[in-house]
């Protein structure tokens, strides 16, 4: 395998929790992916989304990248399909800039370690984890292109404004 050529452009990853959002953005160039924020969730995710597409916007973002948790075993269990979910209301909010879900599987622990050997306590960890979980996403997907000659995961279809309306509706109810 020879080292093909990155598509050009600033790429997002994103990590979604339950309770925070890593973010990390690449250089233009596509070689390097470093953590930039922590965004905190909130319940309808309006909040989140708006602020990652002013992210996108302001760094010229080509793509976003999301971590979708998948199993050991490769397959998709609830917390995949929650993700799968948010990545296509992402996808709407950042549209016509395409999103891609990849394979996260370990980049929290991954990330958890370094920072546990960095000698950061708990507190101090869980402030940047998911930033770092995030970038160590990104850098694992631009490595991949460049591996492979192809984009990363799988494209995503933003999300029909119909479907996510009937969507909140069945949650609210």
């Amino acid at each position: 395998m020879g080292d093909t050529a990155v598509r050009p452009g600033v790429r997002i990853g994103v990590d979604v929790g339950t309770v925070r959002i890593g973010v990390a953005v690449s250089d233009p160039d596509g070689r390097l992916a470093v953590p930039a924020e922590t965004l905190p969730r909130d319940a309808s995710g309006a909040g989140e989304l708006c602020r990652l597409a002013q992210l996108v916007e302001e760094r010229g973002a080509v793509e976003v990248v999301v971590g979708l948790p998948v199993s050991l075993r490769g397959t998709a269990g609830a917390a995949a399909r929650d993700i799968a979910g948010y990545a296509r209301r992402l996808a709407t909010a950042v549209h016509p800039v395409p999103v891609r879900l990849v394979d996260e599987r370990f980049t929290t622990v991954h990330a958890d370690r370094r920072l546990q050997s960095a000698g950061l306590a708990g507190r101090q960890r869980r402030a940047v984890v998911d930033q770092l979980a995030a970038a160590i996403l990104l850098q694992d997907a631009l490595d991949a292109e460049r591996a492979t000659g192809r984009p990363p995961g799988r494209l995503v279809t933003p999300a029909d404004p119909d479907d996510t309306a009937a969507a909140r509706r069945r949650e609210a109810g």
